[in-house]
């Protein structure tokens, strides 16, 4: 059974600082929404870089190096993790499925990150990584190499792309994230929620 993180700790600059995984959509939070998606893969979740909600079935992990955004949550989350497969989500996606996040981690015995990638790029903050991953993770932190992306060119890694995306939904829609209010109010119009 793998291990999964949520990464809370962001500053969230371009949302006002405002909490997005307490966003509401569909008349539940980014984050609840979140953690029923997880449960049906594990028992082992892990809220990085902030607090959990009252209640929540999870395990606060600090950052060990802080201020490195989500390369350092995940130097956190792969250390605390009781596995060697860990499923990783930025706490402002709400439509992941617990179908994708099955099949990325089914895919880690072919690499050493699995990450969705669109026309967009990759998806790095909605992924499988293994235990393998540590050791590029801490020389990039060390290098101050702090992009996710540029971890990538450092393991082997698994691109989850097209029509396997979309065995699990409209790609658009899965990997879909909040980095501004315009995000906020378009999950609302494209998506057909009431926000």
């Amino acid at each position: 059974m793998p291990s999964a993180a949520i990464l809370v700790g962001g500053r969230a600059r371009r949302f006002d600082g405002r909490d997005k995984g307490a966003l509401v959509i569909g008349g539940r939070s980014i984050l609840e929404r979140q953690l029923a998606a997880l449960t049906q893969l594990t028992d082992d979740i892990l809220v990085v870089g902030g607090p959990a909600p009252p209640q929540a079935p999870v395990r606060v992990v600090p950052d060990r190096v802080r201020d490195c955004g989500p390369l350092g949550g995940l130097d956190a989350a792969l250390a605390a993790a009781r596995d060697d497969v860990l499923v990783l989500l930025a706490c402002d996606m709400p439509y992941v499925t617990a179908g994708l996040l099955r099949h990325l981690v089914a895919l880690t015995s072919e690499a050493d990150a699995v990450v969705p990638r669109t026309d967009r790029g990759y998806h790095p903050l909605c992924a499988a990584y293994t235990r393998a991953c540590g050791a590029a993770v801490a020389r990039c932190l060390a290098d101050g190499r702090l992009k996710m992306v540029g971890l990538l060119d450092e393991v082997r890694v698994r691109a989850v792309t097209g029509s396997e995306l979309d065995a699990f939904g409209d790609r658009n829609r899965l990997l879909a994230n909040v980095n501004t209010s315009a995000d906020y109010d378009d999950l609302g119009t494209k998506h057909g929620y009431e926000l």
